[in-house]
């Protein structure tokens, strides 16, 4: 199979099931990807920090250190890796958690390679568009003339992943920063968890939606004030969710 991409993109497998490590390893590296294993947490949480990777695929349970650590300390450094994690556990709150922590995916054992395949390359599609288009913008604009989004005390800087609420910067994860950035893009409408999943996600397929609802849940603990009377991020009953400009003296 011919490689598309010359310079390879680097994918961290974190798991300590050889078949599945051998399954995932050899479909990701006949696509073309740079495919580097670890096999227990302890491992994959130093390689994650020592080397820079594009994803990170995680098994939630692990010897030495569990997935929930592993994704927990990762962000807690300030690594912004997407992660996608796997987890043999049908249990929503095992899903949930790992969504709150941190990750931006996940996917339910069994699975078939070729779904965790066209996973990954969703993801990695989205991060190499959002970093594309932020390269093309900053070579037809100048230093101060950049894209800039301002709701509120938010301001958003597209093209330099940069957010800030009330002057100072928020830490973001690439997913959490582009439903911001399609949230205020889109501000005033109302968009579906469908519409939401599909452009920020980009899933050809039914996902589940409990992903918005957490990243949105994350947003609302960075840029409001009180979470539970959201000034910014508001939930439209029964259709979705509106970001809108905060009417502070209501």
């Amino acid at each position: 199979m011919q490689v598309e991409e010359k310079n390879l993109k680097k994918i961290l497998i974190v798991d300590d099931e050889q078949s599945i490590v051998t399954l995932l390893q050899y479909n990701l590296e006949h696509a073309g990807y740079d495919v580097t294993v670890a096999m227990d947490g302890e491992s994959g949480l130093n390689k994650a920090l020592e080397n820079k990777f594009d994803i990170i695929v995680l098994d939630l349970m692990l010897p030495k250190k569990d997935g929930i650590e592993v994704c927990k300390e990762l962000r807690q450094q300030k690594v912004n890796t997407p992660i996608l994690m796997l987890t043999a556990k049908d249990d929503e709150f095992d899903k949930v958690l790992g969504l709150e922590l941190g990750a931006d995916d996940y996917m339910t054992k069994p699975f078939s390679p070729r779904e965790v395949v066209a996973r990954i390359k969703a993801i990695l599609r989205r991060v190499q568009q959002l970093q594309q288009e932020s390269g093309e913008a900053a070579a037809k604009k100048g230093e101060e003339s950049l894209e800039t989004l301002k709701i509120g005390e938010v301001k958003i800087l597209p093209e330099q992943f940069e957010a800030y609420f009330k002057g100072e910067p928020i830490e973001l994860t690439p997913k959490e920063f582009e439903l911001l950035v399609y949230l205020s893009k889109n501000k005033g409408r109302v968009l579906t968890r469908d519409q939401l999943l599909s452009a920020v996600w980009n899933y050809d397929f039914a996902g589940d939606t409990r992903i918005v609802d957490v990243h949105i849940s994350h947003l609302r603990e960075k840029i409001e004030t009180d979470t539970k009377k959201p000034q910014y991020i508001k939930t439209i009953r029964g259709l979705g969710y509106k970001l809108e400009e905060p009417k502070f003296h209501e």
